[in-house]
């Protein structure tokens, strides 16, 4: 299980990346916030550019992005090679994403999900071990 997670968010994914990194500190990992810092209007790629390349660069495990829709957090930080972030909006999909595509950074999208299910969807990720196999020939494709 992973230990350390990288976590940010943009105004909109602000409240939940909050109550999430609290959620993720009461249960023992260490926690490094690339913000934002308020719910203050920001972009979102200003924090997911830095919780990618943490992860990239093995300095965080795992990532957490929160926006609005998810899919601001998810477009940015694909574009960071080593990066498999999937966006989830329930906990099976959590899981599965770890599962066959060794995701390694969630995005949630806060607008759209209650924070239960956010949580679960980060239990879910963080608890599930990639299944390897032959699901590793197809994770080995995605680079470009």
């Amino acid at each position: 299980m992973p230990t350390s997670i990288a976590i940010g968010a943009d105004h909109a994914g602000f409240a939940y990346k909050e109550a999430i990194k609290t959620w993720l500190i009461d249960h023992d990992y260490t926690v490094e916030d690339f913000g934002t810092y308020s719910a203050d209007s920001a972009d979102y790629a200003d924090f997911a550019h830095p919780v990618a390349t943490a992860v990239e660069t093995g300095t965080a495990e795992r990532g957490i992005l929160v926006c609005g829709s998810g899919e601001g957090v998810s477009m940015t930080a694909n574009k960071h090679q080593g990066i498999r972030a999937a966006l989830v909006w329930r906990a099976d999909l959590a899981q599965v994403t770890r599962q066959h595509n060794d995701a390694n950074v969630l995005c949630l999208p806060e607008r759209f999900v209650d924070l239960d299910t956010a949580y679960a969807c980060v239990e879910a990720f963080l608890n599930t071990e990639f299944e390897g196999g032959r699901h590793q020939r197809r994770v080995d494709k995605m680079s470009c």
